[in-house]
C-alpha cells in the first residue's frame, strides 16, 4: 500500500474513533468498547509497521537522513497513541467485561511528552545515544566483533585492559550530557502521565505493586549460590594473573571474558574443573563442518530446533529481510534482536552472525522471539507482547539450556568423542553456571542503578561512583583503572543508550529454569535437567506455545512471578551436584565464609587491608584444594 493510502486509512479510522464518542445512548458501554478496540487494533497494526520499518532502516544503515525519518515517524506514533490514549480514557472499566477492561487499562499506559517539542528534543537525544554507541570505535576496531572477540579470546592482561578501557573512552564517556537530558525529558513525560517517575511506569508492567522487593527477595535467595561460584573463578583467576587478582577478594572487571562480565563462560577453559576432556566449546567444529559454517546455515539449524517441537515454520520473507552478517558498506546497529513488524506476519532477526558457539546459543535465543510472535499474531496488537516483559526473554532462554546440553551438541554431531561421566557433568554444569549465574547480580543492579536515577537518589553528579559502588555491591567486581564522573560506565551497555528496560533479564533467568523443568517434564525426560533437551517433543512445545499475554497472572499460579518456583528451579539444576562436588573435593572445609569478597560504603582505612586480607585468605583456603 502506497503511503498516501495508509494516511486516508488512518484518517478514516481516526474518524471512527470520533464517532464512537457521539453514538447513540442507547449503546452499551461495553458495545462502544468493543467497537473502539476493534479499530485502534487496526490504527496501532498499522502506525506499528510504519515505525518498525522506519527503525529497521536506521538500525541497518545508520545515517542522519534515517535518524531523521526514524524521529518523524515515531512522533506520528506518538501523537496517534496521545488521542487514542484520550479517547480509553473516557471509558467506565467497571462496566466492562474483563478483556475489554484489561485493554483499555493497557491502552491508558503511557509516558510520552505533552509538549511535542520536548517529545522531539527527546526523540532526538535517543537517536543521537543509539548512533554513539553503534559507531563507536577504538581505534578501527568495532565493538562486534573485534573487540568482542579480544574480550572472549585473549588472556593478555594489558589487551584486555586496552579493550576495556578504549571502548568505555569512545562510548559511554561521550554520552554522559546526552544522558542527563534525556532522564529529565523522559521522565517528564512520565510524571505527565500520573507516574512518580519513569521507574514506577517500567515497573508497572509487571502488573505486581512490589516488584522492588520481589527482585529483592530472588536476589537474597540465589546470591548463595553466586557467591560459591565467585570465590572459585577467584581462585582460578589468581593462578592466571598472580599479581592482578588482588587480596579484597573484588575481580577486575576486564578479566571475565566479556564486556560488560555478564557472562563468564569465555574464560571457561581457565577454570574448568577437570582438564583432558571434549571441549564443551563447538566454534571450531562448527567452523569445520559444512552444514553450519554460514550464518543462514545455522539460523536454518536454530528453525529446526522449533520445528521439532512442532511450532511454526518461519514465514517464506524471513531470510530474505532479516539482517544476517555485518555488512562492509556501512554502519549497522550489531545487537542482536527480534523484530515483529505488527502486519503481513512480517518477522525478522538483526544480528551480525558468527560462526561461533555463543552465535549459535543467540540465534536459538532471537528465533524464541520469532516464535513467540507468531503464536500470538491472530491476538489483538494490544497482546503481542509477553505476559510480562521476562516472559519474552525466558522462552528464548528456554531453548538455550536445551541447546546447550552435550545431549544437543552430539546430536548435532559438534561435540565429538564425548563420554558422560561424573567429571564430564561437573564440567557441564560450571559452563551453565558460567553463563547464567554469572548474569545474575549484573541482570539485577542495571535496573537498580537506573530507577534511582529516575527517582533522584542517584543525582547527576555520583552517575559512575553509583554504578561501581552496585556492581562491587552485587557482583565482586570492581574497575581495573580509576574511574571518575568524568566517565559514564553504564553507557558502555547498549541497553542504557538503547533506553531498554533491564530487570527483564534477571527476571527471564528466573523464569527459564522453571520453563525448562515444565518442558522437560512434558517431554517425559527422566534424568538430571542440564542433561535434558526438549529437541522433538511436541509435547514440549504444546507446553511452550500457550504462553501468552491475554493470561492473566493471577489467574494461573504456575507462571505466577511471585511464587518461589523460580529459586528452587535453578538450585534444582545447578546446585546440588555443584555443591556436592565441592565438599567431596574439600572435606575438611567445614565452615563456609558468608561472602566471597567484603563490601562496605564506608570502612575505617586503618583497618581495611587487615579486614580484607583475611576474608580474602578465607575464601583461598576454602578453594585450596582445587588445582
Amino acid at each position: 500500500m502506497k503511503r498516501f493510502a495508509r494516511i486516508a486509512v488512518v484518517s478514516f479510522l481516526f474518524s471512527s474513533l470520533v464517532l464512537i464518542e457521539s453514538e447513540a445512548g442507547d449503546q452499551t458501554e461495553q458495545a462502544k468498547a468493543e467497537s473502539f478496540l476493534k479499530n485502534v487494533n487496526t490504527i496501532l497494526a498499522q502506525k506499528g509497521y510504519e515505525d518498525s520499518v522506519a527503525s529497521w532502516a536506521y538500525s541497518t544503515n545508520i545515517t542522519d537522513y534515517n535518524s531523521a525519518v526514524k524521529v518523524q515517524v515515531s512522533l506520528a506514533y506518538s501523537k496517534a497513541y496521545a488521542e487514542i490514549q484520550k479517547n480509553a480514557s473516557r471509558f467506565d472499566l467497571s462496566k466492562l467485561k474483563e478483556d475489554a477492561a484489561r485493554q483499555i487499562k493497557f491502552l491508558r499506559n503511557s509516558t510520552a511528552l505533552k509538549n511535542q517539542t520536548e517529545l522531539k528534543e527527546a526523540e532526538n537525544l535517543g537517536a543521537k545515544l543509539s548512533k554513539l554507541y553503534s559507531t563507536a570505535k577504538v581505534g578501527t576496531a568495532s565493538l562486534s566483533p573485534e573487540l568482542v572477540n579480544i574480550m572472549a579470546k585473549s588472556r593478555d592482561y594489558n589487551k584486555l585492559l586496552d579493550a576495556w578501557w578504549g571502548w568505555r573512552n569512545e562510548s559511554g564517556r561521550k554520552m554522559r550530557d546526552l544522558y542527563r537530558r534525556y532522564v529529565d525529558l523522559t521522565n517528564k513525560g512520565a510524571r505527565e502521565n500520573g507516574y512518580t517517575d519513569r521507574g514506577q511506569a517500567w515497573r508497572g508492567k509487571y502488573e505486581v505493586d512490589d516488584l522492588g522487593a520481589i527482585v529483592e527477595k530472588l536476589w537474597n535467595d540465589l546470591r548463595p549460590l553466586y557467591l560459591e561460584m565467585h570465590a572459585y573463578v577467584r581462585h582460578k583467576l589468581r593462578k592466571v594473573y598472580p599479581d592482578k587478582v588482588v587480596e579484597d577478594g573484588y575481580i577486575e572487571a576486564h578479566l571475565l571474558g566479556n564486556m560488560w562480565a555478564q557472562s563468564w563462560v569465555n574464560i571457561f577453559d581457565l577454570v574448568e574443573p577437570y582438564k583432558n576432556k571434549s571441549s564443551l566449546d563447538v566454534t571450531s567444529n562448527m567452523k569445520t563442518d559444512p552444514r553450519y559454517n554460514t550464518a543462514e546455515k545455522l539460523t536454518k539449524l536454530a528453525e529446526d530446533f522449533f520445528l521439532s517441537l512442532g511450532l511454526k515454520r518461519l514465514p517464506s520473507a524471513f531470510y530474505k529481510k532479516s539482517l544476517l552478517e555485518k555488512p562492509k558498506d556501512r554502519e549497522v546497529v550489531c545487537h542482536a534482536s527480534a523484530w515483529d513488524f505488527s502486519l503481513y506476519k512480517d518477522v525478522r532477526i538483526k544480528q551480525c552472525v558468527e560462526i561461533t558457539h555463543n552465535h549459535l546459543v543467540t540465534l536459538h535465543h532471537e528465533l524464541g522471539h520469532i516464535q513467540y510472535y507468531l503464536q500470538y499474531w491472530d491476538l489483538p496488537i494490544i497482546y503481542r507482547t509477553g505476559a510480562n516483559p521476562g516472559f519474552h526473554e525466558a522462552v528464548g532462554d528456554l531453548m538455550s539450556l536445551s541447546v546447550d546440553t552435550p545431549t544437543h551438541l552430539q546430536r548435532l554431531g559438534l561435540l565429538k568423542d564425548y563420554k558422560s561421566d561424573d567429571e564430564a557433568d561437573i564440567n557441564a554444569l560450571m559452563k551453565v553456571a558460567m553463563r547464567k549465574i554469572a548474569f545474575l547480580p549484573f541482570g539485577y543492579l542495571i535496573d537498580q542503578w537506573r530507577w534511582n536515577v529516575f527517582n533522584g537518589n542517584i543525582k547527576e553528579t555520583e552517575y559512575n561512583s553509583k554504578w561501581w559502588e552496585l556492581r562491587r555491591k552485587y557482583q565482586g567486581i570492581k574497575p581495573p583503572v580509576p574511574r571518575s564522573e568524568n566517565d559514564f560506565d553504564p553507557g558502555a551497555k547498549y541497553h542504557i543508550p538503547g533506553d531498554t528496560p533491564y530487570i527483564r533479564y534477571f527476571i527471564s533467568y528466573i523464569l527459564q529454569f522453571h520453563f525448562h523443568k515444565a518442558a522437560c517434564e512434558a517431554a517425559k525426560f527422566n534424568g538430571p535437567l542440564f542433561k535434558c533437551s526438549i529437541y522433538n517433543s511436541t509435547a514440549a512445545g504444546k507446553k511452550i506455545a500457550w504462553i501468552h499475554f491475554s493470561r492473566p497472572h493471577d489467574g494461573n499460579q504456575f507462571w505466577h512471578l511471585k511464587s518461589n518456583w523460580g529459586v528452587s528451579s535453578i538450585y534444582n539444576h545447578v546446585s546440588p551436584e555443584f555443591l556436592n562436588w565441592r565438599q567431596r573435593k574439600c572435606p575438611n572445609d567445614a565452615t563456609s565464609p558468608k561472602s566471597s569478597w567484603v563490601y562496605k560504603k564506608k570502612r575505617n582505612p586503618r583497618l581495611k587491608s587487615i579486614q580484607l586480607s583475611n576474608r580474602a585468605i578465607n575464601n583461598e583456603l576454602k578453594f585450596s584444594c582445587f588445582h
